[in-house]
């Protein structure tokens, strides 16, 4: 079985796959640390959603789908951002509101396809074995744009995660911060959607960082465990998928579930309750 492995690391596609895992399991886990952390885990639904509603609205215009998702996913950070602030209206129910719409649009378009179907399907679920040497880049380009604002802004982070309030009385530029955040999780969602998917992707916006949770208090501890366990679910998941032939992407969200159980029953948190 290792032979094996170690054989089909000898192509390029396989060595496609295994850099897309690693690049996919750092960009996404990070971005799960704001979304545990503030408590959105609608976002990543909400984002995920919108990224493939829009790139299947490009396969239909004729767009690029990366590109097309891309401006659906700002499209929806810009309504999330300001919506989220105001104090009448529960962020929960906007995130649901638009979380259903875009499900709305993304089967509409799904319907609507006519040919090409295959490729639609391949950007729900995911297909890690059909990356191109561009896509790597992008992952790349994004993995480390996220990278350089968190080590940036990284004080301003902590305080916005303890306190948006607090942050914004001490002067720090708290709200464009936070639309940041939003823009960079459509960013990675619509990067990603060749590698896990779109129907999944939400879970790596999640499970890492619920999974670092469990374990550690401190916030840079946080961010490394968050990118360990992603990556050690997007590495394992591959490997669990060309053993078995079983989709990559249901297998990546499937480790990182059990990557989080693990850590739930291991939690040193769970001994000083």
């Amino acid at each position: 079985m290792v032979d094996g492995i170690m054989d089909a690391l000898g192509y390029m596609p396989i060595q496609r796959a295994v850099i897309a895992s690693v690049l996919c399991g750092i960009s996404c886990s990070l971005l799960s640390v704001f979304v545990v952390l503030m408590k959105m885990p609608l976002i990543g639904v909400s984002m995920s959603h919108a990224a493939f509603a829009g790139a299947v609205l490009g396969m239909i215009c004729g767009i690029n789908p990366f590109l097309s998702g891309l401006i659906m996913c700002i499209f929806a950070a810009g309504i999330l951002g300001p919506l989220s602030d105001r104090t009448d209206m529960v962020p929960e129910n906007i995130l649901g509101i638009m979380f259903s719409f875009l499900m709305g649009v993304a089967f509409l378009g799904m319907g609507i396809l006519t040919k090409t179907k295959a490729y639609a399907l391949n950007l729900m679920w995911g297909s890690l074995l059909t990356l191109t040497g561009m896509d790597i880049v992008i992952l790349i380009s994004v993995t480390l744009c996220i990278l350089v604002f968190v080590i940036i802004f990284f004080k301003e982070i902590r305080l916005i995660l303890f306190n948006r309030r607090l942050a914004r009385s001490s002067g720090i530029p708290e709200r464009p911060i936070y639309y940041t955040l939003l823009f960079l999780t459509g960013v990675v969602v619509s990067s990603n959607l060749t590698t896990v998917g779109g129907l999944l992707i939400f879970a790596l916006l999640v499970q890492p960082g619920a999974t670092a949770l469990q374990l550690t208090y401190n916030l840079k501890t946080f961010f490394l465990i968050a990118a360990a366990s992603g990556v050690c679910a997007c590495i394992s998941g591959l490997i669990l998928s060309y053993i078995f032939d079983l989709p990559s992407g249901a297998s990546i969200v499937l480790m990182a579930t059990a990557i989080f159980a693990a850590a739930y029953v291991f939690s040193p948190k769970r001994k000083n309750r």
